[in-house]
């Protein structure tokens, strides 16, 4: 595995996953594997293929139904959970032997850390990862890389807040005007606000949680969730959350506004594996090298309003490029290692 890489403020450099040495010996990647009919063919004897994932369900299930239409005779079916749901329901199938999911999905990238350690993931190389994703964003193994990326902004509902009156940085977040009026999410259940709730703190200090708490805020568990309470009005403001559901909401009319902190706002990558004892293992790899091809990944910004690394691919109109973006620096090795303390720490303030 590779270390963290130290990255600016700009697009390329920010995006990469911070990845830290599990071994002293470091196994090489396997040679890309392009999809042939005889894969296809083994995939289709086995009939499915079974893929836990963070995502939201409508995304998730609108990759599925391409991935079926594009390779007949191949289910996919979707468990959908937060990203702490599903390290745990992982954790406890692997430590009983029991084997259920194919390929693994969260929005946790230091999970793949852990995983990699135990020896859970199956290295396996798409021919698209290797030919079109930066160095940075794929596992130095072979066992891994970021299948999506988001954001976790602030933002508004435009009927509730006047945009010269909205708030432009976390700090504004703390205004007693705000207080009884803010949702967000929980880093115990979503691997989003665990990654977007270390940059703050790191960034920020752990006092301004403490004085988000005294906001008397709403809080919900997944990432999901902030951008869905903000549309249907049961608040005017969301603390975190993510990115794409903002986008999907706001493109079917919900009066809903994002925006990127002055401080910088949280980046999320979202990696994506081949599960080493996969019940499926020809339709998993078959799933896994649909999940990077330029289709699927332009099909999570256009249909799911989610970032793509693929070099082939390209942002919708109408949104902030992400390189216009002010964001936090990602660094998952320190997040692996510090995730008890960022539950706990949260707790204390928030009493959740």
């Amino acid at each position: 595995m590779k270390t963290g890489v130290n990255r600016g403020s700009r697009f390329t450099a920010m995006l990469a996953i911070a990845l830290i040495a599990t071994s002293s010996a470091f196994a090489a990647a396997p040679a890309p594997t392009a999809v042939t009919p005889e894969l296809v063919k083994k995939a289709q004897q086995e009939g499915k293929v079974v893929f836990y994932t963070s995502v939201d369900v409508a995304v998730a299930e609108k990759v599925a139904k391409r991935f079926e239409a594009r390779y007949p005779g191949v289910t996919a079916q979707i468990e959908r959970a937060g990203s702490e749901r599903i390290f745990q329901r992982l954790g406890q199938e692997y430590g009983s032997k029991i084997y259920v999911a194919d390929v693994v999905n969260t929005s946790d990238a230091a999970h793949f850390i852990h995983w990699e350690s135990q020896g859970w993931l199956a290295p396996y190389v798409p021919e698209d990862v290797a030919k079109y994703f930066p160095p940075e964003h794929k596992d130095a193994d072979g066992t891994y890389a970021t299948w999506r990326v988001t954001l976790s902004p602030i933002a508004y509902n435009t009927k509730l807040v006047k945009p010269n009156e909205a708030p432009k940085s976390f700090a504004d977040l703390l205004d007693p005007k705000w207080k009884g009026k803010i949702v967000k999410a929980h880093p115990g259940y979503s691997g989003t606000i665990v990654t977007s709730t270390f940059q703050v703190a790191r960034d920020l200090g752990w006092d301004y949680f403490e004085k988000l708490s005294k906001q008397s805020v709403m809080q919900v568990q997944s990432s999901t969730e902030p951008p869905k309470k903000l549309a249907q009005g049961e608040r005017a403001i969301m603390a975190d959350g993510n990115e794409y559901n903002l986008f999907l909401l706001k493109e079917k009319g919900a009066p809903l506004e994002a925006v990127y902190p002055t401080e910088g706002t949280p980046l999320i990558t979202s990696p994506a594996a081949v599960l080493k004892n996969a019940p499926h293992p020809n339709a998993a790899r078959l799933f896994q090298s649909y999940l990077f091809s330029a289709e699927a990944q332009q099909l999570l910004i256009d249909a799911g309003g989610l970032r793509s690394v693929h070099a082939q691919t390209k942002e919708k109109a109408g949104r902030t490029p992400l390189s216009k973006i002010k964001v936090m620096k990602d660094d998952a090795a320190a997040v692996e290692k510090e995730v008890e303390t960022i539950k706990s720490r949260y707790a204390q303030y928030f009493g959740v």
